[in-house]
């Protein structure tokens, strides 16, 4: 009979999750960077691009405070959101929506990520890993800023832009 599985073995499992996930959202910030037509959004995707790379050296930390090996499993979630992302891109990469598409796939991304940051940081808190949830908040409230950025970059004129690319279309 398999033993029972507890709150240890769960934060484990989705910390193998989110290492995959955030390797993901990193090949997704470049790949978004590059596409993006707006100055702005481009630099915010490339900044966080690279402040994701510094959330895998985080969760490498994390891993080492559990004495286990920085390995990955395949996190649906975040498959289905970047596969997602690369249809956007096909569908609507060149028009005047297309930033305004990639700010909603970023969101996506940053709202799983907030999702499973948080939840982690809970479960270190109660395991007793202090250091580990010290590690996984300054994740969290990065992921946050960034989710924050690409709202005000679209606030501030990106969803306008792609509005007005309807209007030119319909006329």
């Amino acid at each position: 009979m398999a033993s029972e599985k507890n709150l240890s073995d769960a934060f484990y499992e989705t910390l193998k999750d989110v290492y995959f996930a955030e390797k993901q959202s990193v090949k997704a910030c470049k790949k978004s960077a590059k596409a993006a037509q707006s100055p702005e959004l481009k630099k915010a995707f490339t900044d966080h691009g690279e402040e994701s790379q510094g959330h895998v050296e985080r969760l490498v930390q994390v891993f080492e405070i559990l004495g286990k090996p920085a390995r990955g499993k395949t996190c649906d979630a975040m498959v289905g959101i970047t596969s997602e992302m690369e249809e956007d891109l096909e569908d609507f990469g060149g028009t005047a929506a297309a930033d305004a598409v990639l700010i909603g796939c970023g969101q996506a991304i940053e709202h799983y990520e907030i999702a499973r940051y948080g939840m982690l940081k809970t479960w270190a808190m109660q395991l007793g890993m202090k250091d580990a949830a010290k590690l996984l908040d300054e994740t969290l409230q990065e992921e946050h800023k960034a989710d924050a950025l690409l709202t005000q970059i679209a606030e501030a004129g990106v969803n306008a832009s792609a509005e007005e690319g309807r209007k030119a279309a319909r006329a």
